[in-house]
């Protein structure tokens, strides 16, 4: 288990605890002790200092609002970046295609540089990006298969260049469809009109399980939430979620 929670500032007091409240109520189980970003910054340090001891990366002292017209990073600061501000560090990415085959969505091709320009590995503020986290936390934590979204499909590819430069094997990805509002819109705290009941989670997982290809039996209706996570994983078969990118709650 890994808590995600690199930017503390913006973080709401307690959100963690009740994630963590929430799995356990539908019955996700883990291993080991519970890893959290902001206590491992040392070892996000130590993949940056090896980039830049390649010289994979340059400082950038572009604000937000200087690219806000911009598609990519169109690579201002790669000579140099302005004097006396707060900078970012930035990866160099070359031109070229990153290519991967997913379980799910099939064969998928990304020109990173292209597409987004060189990517932030710490912002100005010294908040580390994500990408840099969970590469180095997926190789430590010893992930050799994932999971996710497919809102985080393209991002894929990032993660996959940094992988390779610095050395580390690539997982297997699975990007199964991301649940929307009926008007295509992610579900989100701030509007989400379809929420998690705490008072009947078992409903709510045989939905998801159905959503993902299943076909779960009458039977489990009444099932202990554990004879209905046996049951799920005894038949998942990743051939049979949906390939597409998002799927509406009323679909």
């Amino acid at each position: 288990m890994r808590i995600e929670d690199l930017d503390k500032p913006r973080e709401v007091p307690g959100s963690a605890a009740g994630i963590l409240r929430t799995l356990e109520l539908f019955g996700f189980e883990w291993d080991g002790q519970i890893i959290r970003q902001h206590e491992r910054a040392e070892l996000y340090q130590a993949a940056l200092l090896e980039l830049a001891a390649k010289n994979l990366t340059f400082a950038c002292s572009c604000s937000r609002l200087q690219l806000e017209d911009d598609l990519r990073y169109p690579g201002t600061c790669r000579e140099a970046a302005a004097e006396g501000l707060q900078t970012a560090i930035r990866l160099r990415i070359d031109s070229g295609y990153i290519s991967f085959t997913d379980r799910i969505q099939g064969t998928f091709r990304q020109d990173v540089s292209a597409a987004v320009g060189d990517i932030i590995l710490r912002r100005r503020d010294r908040i580390f990006a994500y990408v840099l986290a969970v590469v180095v936390d997926d190789a430590a934590q010893g992930i050799t298969h994932i999971v996710r979204g497919a809102d985080l499909l393209d991002n894929t590819p990032r993660q996959i260049y940094l992988q390779r430069i610095l050395g580390i094997a690539e997982p297997h990805y699975a990007h199964v469809p991301v649940l929307t509002e009926a008007d295509d819109a992610k579900l989100a705290k701030s509007r989400r009109s379809v929420h998690l009941s705490a008072a009947s989670p078992l409903p709510q997982l045989l939905s998801v399980f159905s959503m993902l290809g299943l076909a779960p039996p009458a039977s489990l209706r009444s099932a202990p939430i554990p004879e209905a996570w046996a049951w799920a994983m005894a038949h998942w078969n990743a051939q049979n979620v949906p390939k597409r990118l998002n799927l509406r709650v009323n679909d």
